[in-house]
């Protein structure tokens, strides 16, 4: 399978909210969810929203296994309930790279959600798992994990992103014109 581009924040194509899913089974929908996949267990990370990879559908993938076998496709998922007792995890981002911070959210969710061929499940997660759906989640709706940080901390890793990102592209410019 392919390996997708990860959109890196602060690029404004992770603020796009995903549309609903409304054609399943479809080798299209296989190859993304694949090719998602493969991405995700290649950054490596425990989760990847579509938006993410620039892809605008309501599409997670999700694996909190060491052992990567424990993959699970959510395709429109909806958070049908979440518990009142909330929970801080330090949270990382494949589109935030090197940035953990702690975030709070509910403990515990429900989440109603299709596979890839349509069929409907629920599933009721805590820990980790928990954590990485409501953070896939928020990916769809067009919100990263840096904006529940305070402004100061959200400016200083937009600042510290971008001077990286033009680091990367001057050395692919040196490299592509032959000098090192």
């Amino acid at each position: 399978m392919a390996l997708l581009n990860i959109l890196r924040y602060p690029d404004p194509r992770l603020h796009k909210v995903a549309k609903p899913v409304t054609e399943f089974g479809t080798e299209r929908l296989r190859r993304l969810v694949a090719d998602m996949a493969d991405t995700m267990y290649d950054a490596p990370g425990v989760g990847l929203a579509a938006t993410q990879v620039d892809v605008h559908e309501r599409v997670i993938v999700i694996d909190v296994t060491d052992s990567h076998d424990g993959l699970i496709v959510f395709i429109n998922p909806e958070i049908t309930w979440a518990s009142e007792e909330k929970q801080v995890y330090d949270e990382g981002c494949l589109s935030v790279p090197g940035i953990y911070d702690g975030v709070e959210r509910p403990s515990r969710v429900k989440v109603r959600a299709h596979d890839a061929d349509g069929k409907e499940f629920e599933l009721e997660a805590d820990g980790l798992l928990a954590v990485c759906i409501q953070h896939e989640m928020d990916h769809l709706m067009g919100k990263v994990f840096v904006e529940y940080l305070s402004p100061l901390k959200r400016n200083r890793i937009k600042a510290k992103l971008l001077k990286e990102e033009r680091g990367l592209e001057r050395e692919a410019a040196q490299r592509s014109s032959g000098r090192r």
